[in-house]
């Protein structure tokens, strides 16, 4: 089957019906994750944190009527919307990495590391709209919202991925001001555009955290002997007579790959966590969680 099928009334049937199919999976998978961490009080709803003034911003796109302050944009020639602490910080936005290389996985007992990104990502959305937050998915145009049904929106739009190459970029949409934000991905590709992505959204003061999604091979490289590496698409080959050779300028790119996220972080604001998906995910969810609290404004 070529690529150029997945847009006739048969193949978006079919993968509807995929979708539908795992949808309930997912929704389970991630239930039952977000289950597992005790929320206590959540921190937007400490008595006086909603009505505190953080600042004024500009009117955009969207904004209610009711939510622009009069006397402020009577001294400019533009609107402005007066923000509470907790209205800036209250969106949660999530991304997740549908490339190719993200559903790899080293062994069938092990999930790929698209699925484990994916419940890990849902899990997380649970908890804030638990919370009274809104979530949205970074790479849509949609503004984040609450509720069951925006859950449900979510966990479809991540089980429909786009075609994609072998690798994913970094391209959100313009995310909330002040907002927080969680991307998944193994970050195997160019990292240029994640450090162009993250200085963007420092500049609108949109903290949060970097997952890296990796599977368990990916970090030992148990390669050896006579080995044919390929990328998902087949659009990559290399075969080698000698893979045990190659393990050591492997780890050490990998290394260094770790070591440019952590320092994209740190200079933007953000934070970097590595998970494998040969781990449970509860201790990384509960990592995520407290991350996105710690970087809250």
């Amino acid at each position: 089957m070529t690529l150029n099928t997945r847009h006739t009334p048969e193949s978006l049937r079919s993968r509807s019906e995929a979708v539908a199919g795992s949808l309930p999976s997912l929704l389970a998978d991630a239930q039952h994750l977000a289950a597992t961490i005790l929320l206590g009080e959540h921190g937007r709803k400490r008595a006086g944190t909603g009505d505190e003034f953080w600042q004024y911003r500009q009117a955009e796109a969207g904004d209610a009527l009711r939510s622009i302050d009069w006397r402020r944009s009577a001294r400019a020639d533009v609107h402005f919307v007066r923000q509470t602490e907790w209205q800036a910080a209250q969106s949660v936005m999530i991304g997740v990495d549908d490339a190719r290389s993200m559903t790899y996985s080293g062994s069938k007992a092990r999930p790929s590391k698209l699925r484990r990104a994916q419940t890990l990502a849902m899990a997380l959305a649970i908890l804030a709209v638990r919370g009274g937050e809104r979530v949205g998915l970074t790479h849509l145009a949609e503004p984040p919202r609450g509720g069951e049904a925006q859950l449900m929106r979510m966990a479809s739009a991540l089980m429909d991925p786009e075609d994609a190459g072998d690798y994913g970029t970094l391209r959100p949409q313009v995310m909330p001001l002040g907002a927080r934000a969680v991307v998944f991905s193994d970050f195997l590709g160019e990292v240029g555009p994640v450090e162009e992505a993250l200085g963007q959204a420092a500049d609108r003061g949109v903290k949060g955290a970097l997952v890296q999604v990796l599977d368990p091979d990916e970090e030992r490289f148990p390669f050896d002997g006579r080995t044919l590496f390929e990328s998902m698409s087949g659009a990559i080959r290399f075969e080698t007579l000698k893979a045990g050779g190659l393990r050591a300028a492997y780890l050490k790119r990998l290394a260094l790959r770790k070591a440019q996220l952590r320092d994209i972080a740190r200079r933007t604001g953000w934070r970097y966590h590595c998970h494998h998906t040969g781990e449970g995910a509860e201790p990384s969810l509960l990592w995520i969680y407290r991350a996105l609290e710690k970087v809250r404004l």
